[in-house]
């Protein structure tokens, strides 16, 4: 999952069985396309092999990223994605199951896009959704 940090914008995601370079490779290529992001955007991520990869480090690379990390045992970097998690867990896993993978996707689909990017107020945002924020500051 990539979020805008700015307005906490779910931007780019991806589900898998398995953390892998290519889920995390998928969820930056739709976070690329949604958003266009300008040259020495600064891209931050946790020590995952993933986005160590090659392959990743070379896509943020090519589109004019500038690469962050977290710092080795460093928590707190991540928070706002950490955070996320933890509401989706409790707002949309804890309270439904489903047959099939892709049931979990549709309902994760509409969660994102239909819920919390629209209509989820944030308190870091004075109370306002992401949309409703981007609105706002654009």
């Amino acid at each position: 999952m990539i979020l805008d940090l700015h307005s906490r914008r779910v931007i780019g995601w991806a589900v898998s069985n398995r953390m892998k370079r290519d889920l995390a490779i998928r969820a930056l290529k739709m976070a690329i396309a949604f958003r266009a992001p300008p040259q020495d955007c600064i891209h931050h991520t946790d020590r995952g092999s993933q986005y160590c990869s090659h392959d990743y480090q070379r896509i943020l690379h090519q589109h004019g990223f500038k690469a962050s990390m977290s710092g080795k045992g460093n928590c707190y970097d991540n928070a706002a994605v950490d955070a996320f998690f933890k509401t989706i867990k409790a707002e949309l896993n804890w309270r439904d199951t489903w047959n099939t993978r892709r049931q979990a996707e549709m309902a994760i689909f509409e969660y994102i896009n239909g819920f919390y990017n629209p209509r989820r107020r944030h308190s870091a945002l004075g109370w306002k959704s992401p949309g409703a924020f981007e609105r706002k500051v654009a």
